[in-house]
């Protein structure tokens, strides 16, 4: 099932980025943030921008906040605050949390508290964390001119086994395939296991077999690489 609604707590400059990518593709987003500048600014490219305080339990309940998707808590440097906002989510069981944490310290405590999700802003910016909200299976990608990308796509478990031929990536999905990356991923498909190395399948065969966790790299129209994640979920 696509994610549809989004709650951004949190709109600094790496909140927002991450409630602006969301909105441009079509997802209805509410922004939360305690300072009513921030809301004013961001108002005009959001469904929703409201100004409450998160650890208030009330407040984020009069905004429905547990019909969201999922909600991203990108509160910045007050980990207090971080902490009892992601408290109340738990409380009033939102089904998705992700929660920013800025150090590993700063992880292992929200973990305790029941969060499993998590985005660090020294390892992803906002369009490209948005992007992976929506395609998990898109571990990174060079957005080009006219719509294009580059992507590095996560093999979908449906095509484990069949050959590229029988893929056929550029009469069934308008895509090209440049190589493959075969490699060895953990949870975190962003993550290599680093006691089995990753190669590069040179230039593929049609007869090439994918495997678990192989990785592709494709360039083609955005449309076209969603596409491709979606009727291969």
């Amino acid at each position: 099932m696509a994610l549809e609604k989004f709650a951004i707590i949190g709109a600094g400059h790496f909140g927002s980025a991450i409630a602006i990518a969301l909105s441009q593709k079509g997802r209805e987003v509410l922004v939360i943030d305690s300072d009513i500048s921030v809301i004013q600014d961001i108002s005009d490219d959001v469904a929703y921008a409201v100004c409450i305080d998160a650890t208030n339990k009330k407040a984020l309940i009069s905004e429905n906040i547990q019909d969201f998707d999922a909600v991203i808590v990108a509160i910045g440097n007050d980990f207090i605050q971080r902490l009892l906002c992601a408290a109340n989510l738990l409380d009033l069981n939102v089904k998705r949390i992700i929660c920013r944490t800025m150090g590993e310290n700063q992880r292992i405590i929200l973990e305790k508290m029941g969060i499993t999700e998590f985005l660090s802003p020294e390892d992803e910016i906002g369009t490209l964390f948005a992007e992976r909200l929506l395609n998990p299976n898109m571990i990174s990608y060079l957005q080009l001119p006219d719509e294009y990308k580059i992507a590095e796509i996560l093999a979908p478990i449906k095509l484990v086994g069949t050959t590229l031929g029988e893929i056929s990536f550029r009469d069934n999905y308008k895509l090209s395939l440049i190589t493959i990356r075969r490699g060895y991923r953990d949870k975190d498909i962003t993550q290599l296991v680093t006691d089995k190395p990753e190669h590069i399948v040179g230039v593929p065969e049609n007869s090439t077999i994918i495997e678990e966790n192989d990785c592709f790299v494709l360039f083609g129209k955005t449309y076209d690489l969603e596409n491709f994640i979606l009727v291969n979920q």
